[in-house]
């Protein structure tokens, strides 16, 4: 993959400055860390490692600085991806596999903003309880499921826009466990009947947690700290629709590895959506899902420090799993689990030791990669600190083009 000529890095490292001191006073502390993080990414301030080509004759030298690591840093997450995918490659059952997503109304945006922690968790239990209550329901499925969901809290163009998205296995084990009950193809139920589950669950769960003193409220909404306040605006929420998507069943494992990838790891906004900056805005592509067909691709501008707020909206709390595993996907039960319903499914236990070993490992380490000039496997000769410059100086290969493994 080619670097993109604009990261949201050089937005921040061109703006950042100026955009903290504007808003001083208003900024939470991860959010300042999340900052200076991707400021940093890649750069001599976090310190790195020269490669050099094995090949004698070639002898090409590459200069690799460290990553952030952070969890909303666009650049480091296709590693963490990857990562996590190969461990979740063995769990994938032979069953048709359905995308649901759960939305929190726009209503109550601003109290999970306010509530981020509280709310955001309430979210993804109320959406996982609702898929399992539907789907031990005798009259549905009757049968226990394992999820894996996603907690996004973004729109394509940046807005706040909590939303979950769950992967689920088109069946699960009877409820005494005996034998494996395949769900419909049009899953386990009418959408219509998920959202009303959901949309009494996440209410009771807010009332719950409003009167235990767990959520809180400010500016505009500080009067909802009374509970007759808190009341009357969640009774509307009771009557409007809550939205419940499900798409159909994906075609095989394989395609629901590569769909879980766009979802697990991503953050607010790839590089690759960026098109230009300068201090008058900032240009990117977004989705406008109201539209189908190409047409739905348009390009946005926000002001520098419009587009720095509206990336940060999307800090998540210290601490909090934004990727989360529930039913007989959860907890140390899980591979008993997994191994009963491929026996189940007559499917074969998986290779461990080619699980283990993954092939060419040498080929597949970030830190050897192949030398662009020759091809030949590039090795470390020399680490350097943060702050620290490397003796080594990196040399050009003619003919090839930098690439970002990110």
């Amino acid at each position: 993959m080619l670097r993109p000529a604009l990261e949201v890095a050089d937005i921040f490292r061109d703006h950042g400055a100026a955009w903290r001191s504007a808003n001083a006073g208003h900024i939470s502390l991860d959010q300042l860390k999340v900052m200076s993080a991707i400021e940093r990414c890649r750069t001599a301030a976090l310190g790195g490692h020269v490669s050099r080509c094995e090949n004698a004759a070639c002898g090409h030298t590459e200069i690799a600085y460290n990553s952030c690591r952070n969890r909303h840093c666009p650049k480091c997450q296709g590693a963490a991806s990857r990562r996590w995918l190969a461990d979740r490659e063995a769990e994938l059952l032979p069953v048709p596999y359905f995308h649901i997503v759960y939305t929190l109304p726009s209503e109550l945006r601003d109290v999970a903003y306010q509530n981020k922690r509280a709310v955001y968790d309430l979210l993804m239990k109320a959406a996982a309880e609702t898929t399992l209550a539907i789907a031990a329901d005798p009259k549905r499925l009757g049968a226990r499921i394992g999820i894996t969901a996603v907690l996004h809290t973004w729109g394509s163009a940046l807005t706040h826009h909590p939303h979950v998205h769950m992967i689920v296995p088109g069946g699960g084990l009877s409820l005494d466990g005996t034998r494996w009950v395949a769900a419909r193809s049009n899953f386990l139920v009418h959408v219509n009947v998920l959202a009303r589950l959901f949309r009494g669950k996440m209410l009771a769960m807010l009332v719950h947690a409003h009167r235990a003193g767990q959520l809180k409220f400010f500016n505009t909404h500080a009067g909802l700290a009374d509970n007759s306040a808190f009341k009357r605006f969640i009774a509307p929420l009771r009557r409007i629709k809550w939205r419940v998507y499900c798409k159909a069943p994906f075609a095989g494992p394989q395609q629901v590895l590569r769909y879980l990838s766009r979802y697990t790891h991503r953050v607010a906004i790839s590089n690759r959506r960026l098109i230009a900056a300068d201090d008058g805005g900032i240009a990117f592509r977004w989705k406008d899902y109201r539209i189908d067909g190409p047409g739905r691709w348009k390009t946005m501008r926000l002001h520098p420090h419009e587009f720095i707020r509206r990336f940060l909206l999307h800090v998540l709390p210290k601490g909090f799993h934004r990727i989360r595993h529930y039913g007989l996907f959860a907890g140390t039960a899980k591979a008993e689990h997994i191994a009963t319903a491929r026996k189940l499914l007559d499917m074969p236990a998986p290779d461990v030791s080619e699980t283990a070993e993954g092939g060419d490992t040498d080929a597949n380490d970030p830190l050897n990669p192949k030398c662009p000039c020759c091809g030949s496997r590039m090795r470390i000769i020399e680490r350097f600190k943060r702050g620290e410059a490397p003796r080594h100086r990196s040399s050009s290969c003619p003919g090839t083009t930098r690439i970002d493994t990110s």
